[in-house]
């Protein structure tokens, strides 16, 4: 939603201000669909030729994301919290071989169905039983834990900011795209030089629109994008920090109280639940 009232206060504002100056916008509506055309057909080529496939599929997906509502909240941080609070307290009461079938069968544990929002995500499920499968077999040590989660934080990170550098490049690349559309509007103004200066001056106008439009789209629309989705990437980043974090410290033998704290620690203050608004859910739950 925010991304929509942005552009349009862009607009408008862009827009309006020439209008109020006296600019005529017939010029500028008369070449729109033709620079267009250029531009993004020119930029679209060059996305497809630099980057792999998954990156540019990764890019689409994380376009469309931008225009949905933020998933990471403090909400489903009290979510997650307290499903790892569950975890921990039935692994400390019963046993770490007790949660043994809720990690291998997630979709039909009692204890990850509580929370709907957090077993229908893939890659957060994912790394969670992975690690809580671990713990189970006794084989590895907090540290190594540690350097693997770190090693999968990291990929994942990667991964997801590939998409964030491949939207960055084409930003950068919409201006000189928009100085090719200029040029060849000049070229074609030069051929022809034999008409009236009113219809020369309309086509050296439509020539510059090329110009204006490659850096309108590059500032004012897929940069502010590719800002975005590096900001929505970060939140992801920062709920596996906060698994980490907890898993660790009830590793180091914490209680599972305290180990939830140091993971609630971990967030970002926007989304941070406050001690007391944890307390509460964990008990509610």
């Amino acid at each position: 939603m925010f991304v929509i009232v942005g552009w349009l206060l862009a607009l408008v504002c862009i827009f309006g201000v020439y209008i109020a100056h006296g600019g005529n916008i017939g010029v500028i509506l008369h070449a729109l669909p033709f620079e267009l055309v250029t531009i993004l057909g020119a930029a679209l080529g060059a996305f497809l030729a630099n980057n792999q496939m998954k990156v540019v599929k990764a890019s689409l997906r994380g376009l469309g994301q931008c225009f949905k509502g933020g998933r990471f909240s403090k909400t489903r941080y009290l979510e997650l919290l307290a499903l790892l609070f569950d975890i921990l307290q039935k692994a400390r009461k019963e046993g770490l071989m007790a949660i043994e079938k809720d990690v291998e069968m997630p979709q039909e544990s009692p204890l990850f169905q509580k929370y709907p929002t957090l077993a229908g995500d893939h890659h957060v499920t994912e790394f969670i039983t992975d690690y809580l499968r671990m713990m189970v077999s006794g084989n590895l040590n907090a540290h190594e834990i540690e350097s693997l989660m770190d090693s999968e934080i990291e990929t994942h990170h990667q991964e997801e900011h590939a998409a964030v550098a491949a939207i960055a490049r084409l930003a950068g690349g919409l201006p000189a795209f928009g100085i090719v559309a200029a040029v060849l509007g000049v070229v074609n103004t030069m051929g022809s030089v034999g008409q009236p200066p009113a219809v020369l001056g309309g086509m050296i106008g439509s020539a510059l629109v090329g110009t204006f439009l490659g850096i309108l789209l590059a500032y004012g629309f897929v940069e502010p994008l590719g800002g975005l989705l590096e900001q929505k990437v970060e939140d992801a980043v920062k709920e596996f920090q906060c698994i980490k974090t907890t898993l660790l410290a009830s590793m180091q033998g914490y209680a599972p109280q305290v180990a939830i704290e140091f993971g609630r620690k971990v967030l970002f203050s926007g989304d941070r639940p406050s001690f007391i608004e944890l307390e509460a859910h964990v008990k509610k739950k």
